[in-house]
């Protein structure tokens, strides 16, 4: 069943709304229990579970929204974008295992890439055909680019790259990585970056896996030895590069993930609910203190909606996020990452004989609160996103 784009609906919200009881209804029907992080049933979804399950997700309309229909898209808006992410956060199914191809080498694609590049990575990208990685942190630029020492050196038609990626998600499954490169030195700071496509089956490139604190390896470092790519691997201009990463930037901490805070929500409703399923967690309940810590929840989750909301609606009257997009990335993560410790201080009194749903909550959220220690760091540390605000939103002084 997919929604059909083409049917001419007069009223923008009546479409809207149309689109979302489509996604309501569709997911209703066809999430399968197991892959419900809040359903006793649960268990961890094998990778072809998780493309096969967004090659139906797509399928049906729900990816890809604002994508054009020449590139395999739907035609829609930010608006109907956000009608659907709301119904993908109100269950708590697995996070995409392509969403560095759906939301970063995507529209990176569509901004700067040529026709050819767009025909022939975007259609893969939503069909769940190639996985994508981004490699732009470094072991000595992290959260600042402007100290990436990847090397890339052009010989005619090819371009020979020397360097070393870290913390690269998906890494070990990616087709292709996004790769962000410097064609000039480290004094040149902003300027002589270059983006790539580069497949990750080229010789030269070396992925070793990193275990992190949840004792998974989703992590990577990526090693480029001599690696040469032909030069219709590049993406826009030689001197495009930071331009192109400040777009990914941008895009990732305002537009990318807009169900986070239905899902926020979901999540304190299934704490809630186990909770209320289990005796002795239900005393904690009716405790003064985690009463008002519940209720802070409830308030930052209204905020954050109210950010995104907002956020769509400046889009579509053809505003650009820009900098705007750190208060969102700021918010969600310090926000989440907050809610994740009192989570798991309140499901570290289940016990043994306590209600399957219960013993769910507990697994679930002492692995959110793991994973959430990260939260403050990807797409931009805490303090790069205060830098931000300070400096291009206040327009604070540097020495202050």
């Amino acid at each position: 069943m997919q929604f059909d784009t083409d049917v001419a609906v007069p009223d923008p919200a009546a479409r809207r709304d149309a689109y979302r009881a489509h996604a309501r209804q569709w997911l209703a029907a066809n999430l399968p229990g197991h892959m419900r992080a809040d359903s006793p049933a649960y268990r961890a979804p094998t990778l072809d579970e998780c493309r096969d399950w967004e090659t139906a997700m797509y399928q049906a309309g729900l990816a890809g929204m604002t994508w054009p229909k020449v590139y395999g898209g739907h035609g829609l808006t930010l608006r109907e974008h956000l009608a659907v992410n709301k119904e993908i956060g109100a269950l708590m199914m697995p996070e995409s295992v392509s969403s560095i191809g759906k939301e970063l080498a995507g529209p990176i694609v569509m901004t700067v890439g040529t026709e050819a590049q767009k025909q022939g990575f975007l259609p893969d990208i939503l069909a769940m055909r190639r996985y994508w990685c981004q490699g732009f942190s470094e072991p000595d630029a992290g959260s600042d680019l402007a100290r990436l020492r990847t090397k890339a050196v052009q010989e005619g038609d090819t371009w020979r790259i020397n360097g070393q990626k870290i913390w690269t998600s998906g890494a070990a499954k990616a087709h292709y990585c996004l790769l962000l490169t410097r064609t000039g030195t480290v004094a040149d700071k902003h300027r002589g970056m270059l983006m790539f496509a580069v497949p990750m089956d080229t010789p030269g490139i070396r992925v070793a896996p990193i275990k992190s604190i949840d004792d998974k390896e989703s992590f990577a470092e990526v090693f480029f030895d001599d690696v040469v790519v032909p030069d219709s691997a590049r993406l826009g201009a030689p001197d495009e590069g930071w331009g192109a990463a400040v777009r990914v930037l941008s895009i990732e901490r305002a537009t990318n993930r807009m169900y986070r805070a239905w899902r926020f929500e979901a999540e304190l409703r299934a704490l809630v609910r186990a909770c209320k399923s289990d005796a002795q967690l239900a005393r904690l309940l009716e405790d003064g203190y985690y009463q008002r810590r519940i209720g802070d929840v409830v308030c930052q989750i209204d905020a954050l909606k109210g950010l995104v909301e907002r956020s769509v609606e400046q889009l579509m009257a053809g505003d650009e996020i820009g900098a705007r997009g750190s208060l969102t990335k700021l918010y969600w993560s310090e926000c989440h990452q907050a809610f994740a410790a009192l989570a798991r201080a309140m499901v570290s009194h289940v016990g043994p004989r306590s209600s399957a749903l219960a013993q769910r909550a507990r697994k679930h959220f002492t692995t959110a609160y793991l994973f959430s220690r990260a939260e403050t760091i990807y797409a931009g540390t805490s303090e790069v996103q205060l830098d931000v605000i300070a400096q291009r939103i206040m327009k604070l002084p540097k020495d202050l």
